[in-house]
């Protein structure tokens, strides 16, 4: 059923997975968007979501970009046992830096995926999950080419590639990144995803609380809505208990849904032991070293 991986992805898109970095342009990609979202006027019918290819949507971009497997990024990089310059290079380290991993011909399209710049808050779901058809329930009906998409993400080849044109490999590509977003919201609910999640808290991959008194305390990633393309992910704080946006604008992108709302507070209660306890300090405005009345503010 599965068949050298690197051959699987050129068989489906038509390109090698360097390739296809250059179909993720911004600029591309907000051509095609238009171009569906004017499809979508002219026709009122329901998007296909199966091989018929008769029905088309606009899909959302889970990162800023896609950059080749050939670049390089190390998100271990950065110095986890110093806040001050860890926090200091996170944007420097966050806009110069690609995909980690090599270029191998054996990379998953899933390793691929979460190794791209803006795509470091994903963990890599399991392909036992993902082949559970149960695991998958409803999302045939949010996603368009979902058979396609499926199959890319699970590096299988289909029989039918040939008929796709190079505007439908496109939004193949799309739907893949939106599939994989949806099942990873459920998975990170999951024991293992949870356990894979905890790996990259530790590590301190999600970034840290920016409220001076929290410490540099590591933060969880947040969706404000579970409804796709409602919102971008943002990082929630387990210290003060609060929200904030990731330093990343290329994290920023990210779906919101593809997080969801309960992870983070499930993630805690789960792990119990490591939810810090609230910050005991707190800014006291002062003019001339005297406290500012609350009448006066």
């Amino acid at each position: 059923m599965y068949k050298d991986r690197s051959t699987a992805t050129e068989g489906r898109t038509g390109a090698s997975k360097s390739e296809l970095g250059t179909l993720r342009d911004p600029s591309d990609r907000k051509r095609i968007n238009d171009a569906l979202d004017k499809h979508l006027h002219l026709e009122k019918s329901p998007p296909s979501t199966s091989k018929g290819l008769n029905g088309r949507l606009s899909i959302p971009s889970t990162s800023a970009g896609r950059r080749a497997p050939g670049d390089s990024r190390n998100a271990s990089a950065l110095d986890k046992t110093n806040y001050a310059e860890d926090v200091e290079d996170s944007d420097t380290d966050s806009e110069e830096s690609d995909v980690s991993g090599s270029d191998g011909d054996d990379t998953s399209w899933i390793s691929w995926f979460c190794n791209l710049r803006g795509n470091e808050f994903f963990c890599e779901v399991d392909d036992e999950y993902i082949q559970d058809d149960f695991n998958l329930c409803g999302l045939s009906s949010q996603v368009p080419y979902y058979d396609y998409a499926l199959d890319l993400i699970l590096d299988v080849e289909s029989s039918n590639d040939d008929i796709l044109t190079e505007e439908q490999n496109e939004l193949v590509e799309s739907a893949a990144e939106m599939l994989y977003g949806l099942i990873h919201v459920r998975y990170i609910l999951t024991s293992k995803g949870m356990n894979a999640m905890l790996e990259k808290y530790k590590n301190t991959d999600f970034g840290r609380c920016p409220r001076v008194y929290c410490s540099g305390q590591p933060c969880l990633p947040v969706g404000q809505s579970d409804i796709p393309r409602t919102s971008t992910v943002k990082i929630y704080c387990p210290k003060c208990e609060d929200v904030y946006y990731p330093r990343s604008k290329y994290q920023g992108n990210t779906d919101g849904a593809y997080f969801g709302t309960t992870f983070p507070h499930l993630f805690l209660m789960t792990y119990a032991h490591i939810k810090p306890s609230r910050p005991m300090q707190s800014y006291v405005p002062k003019i001339f070293g005297f406290k500012i009345h609350k009448s006066a503010r």
